[in-house]
């Protein structure tokens, strides 16, 4: 397993727990450092997910953002 260098020890503390953005300079690929646990509760939490327990959530956004104005039925003459 790798090991933390000195410098990101230090990025790591003065985010005080929160993610940590860092950029490989040969690809400008982005990373998200995480502390362990909160990597293993995203993995599990989208790993047991049920893309249909997020339909209420979904619909409720798209019609916070007028989705289901009657306006917007022109949109699906064209679908």
């Amino acid at each position: 397993m790798a090991t933390l260098s000195a410098e990101q020890r230090n990025l790591l503390k003065q985010k005080n727990g929160e993610p940590l953005r860092l950029v490989d300079p040969d690809t400008n690929e982005e990373y998200v450092l995480v502390h362990a646990e909160v990597y293993d509760q995203l993995r599990a939490a989208l790993t047991d997910l049920d893309p249909r327990d997020l339909y209420p959530a979904l619909h409720r956004a798209l019609r916070d953002e007028g989705w289901d104005d009657p306006k917007m039925d022109e949109y699906n003459r064209y679908g």
